[in-house]
């Protein structure tokens, strides 16, 4: 008995038209440089991604971004995660530890040191273009979401996009294209 999917939909997704993958070649995450490298050994390997990941994802394999824009895009990502989002959380200070641990630390050094580098950000790029990076890089929202459904919206969006992410390319001294 063979198992054939219906309509399009492949092991339970229910959204196909939202998935398109593309192969790409990344970094060997097992690559050692103790030894030479070769068949078993290689620096880089074949992986498949779902370009509609993210905006920053789509933009990157249309060619709109380049390599040092992603990255600065992934940056403010990691810094904009280790905040939590949105800022730091509540402490309850009524809950009492458990097992003999500690209480929670109410904002961890990594917190502290992430939000000193968005505020850094936030006065490089100003209230407007700090709004669009943290919605499109830091939140994953698409452009349509983020400016509407007009092409000229999304276009103006994008290209402000660029101008932010060369700006923090600057400030972190990622070589960028120009």
């Amino acid at each position: 008995m063979t198992i054939r999917p219906r309509h399009g939909i492949l092991c339970g997704m229910s959204t196909p038209s939202k998935i398109k993958l593309r192969p790409v070649t990344v970094a060997n995450p097992y690559y050692s440089r103790a030894h030479p490298e070769g068949v078993t050994n290689p620096s880089t390997i074949s992986a498949v991604i779902n370009v509609r990941e993210s905006a920053v994802t789509t933009l990157a394999t249309r060619g709109v971004l380049d390599a040092a824009q992603v990255a600065a895009a992934d940056r403010f990502r990691r810094l904009f995660e280790a905040m939590g989002g949105k800022g730091a959380g509540a402490i309850d200070y009524g809950r009492e530890p458990v097992d003999g641990g500690t209480t929670r630390e109410p904002i961890t050094e990594r917190q502290v040191s992430a939000g000193k580098e968005l505020a850094r950000c936030r006065e490089l790029l100003g209230a407007r273009l700090y709004w669009l990076v943290s919605a499109v890089c830091g939140e994953g929202r698409a452009l349509h979401e983020v400016v509407g459904d007009g092409k000229r919206d999304r276009l103006t969006a994008a290209d402000m996009l660029r101008m932010a992410l060369d700006d923090l390319c600057g400030m972190w001294r990622l070589v960028t294209r120009r």
